[in-house]
């Protein structure tokens, strides 16, 4: 099977599900639904996330990645995982 990840208009939604309700469920599985959040915002909602990036800006960049690499990666694995 292949994972798609959609952001789908409220105006639409309701009948987005209904149409997903009509294929078999070896067809079509919905594994998640939730409102979009911004990456800023997803972040933000993370205990002390907020902390960690602030203390990340003060570090040298010898010691590790360049912080918006290191962002654009955790916002992806925490996504996927």
């Amino acid at each position: 099977m292949r994972t798609i990840t959609l952001k789908i208009d409220e105006s639409i939604s309701e009948r987005f599900l209904w149409l997903l309700s009509h294929f078999a469920p070896e067809e079509v599985q919905i594994l998640d639904q939730s409102d979009y959040l911004s990456n800023e915002d997803y972040l933000r909602g993370i205990p002390g996330m907020v902390e960690s990036l602030q203390a990340a800006r003060h570090e040298p960049l010898e010691q590790g990645k360049p912080l918006d690499l290191s962002v654009t990666q955790l916002v992806r694995s925490q996504k996927m995982g």
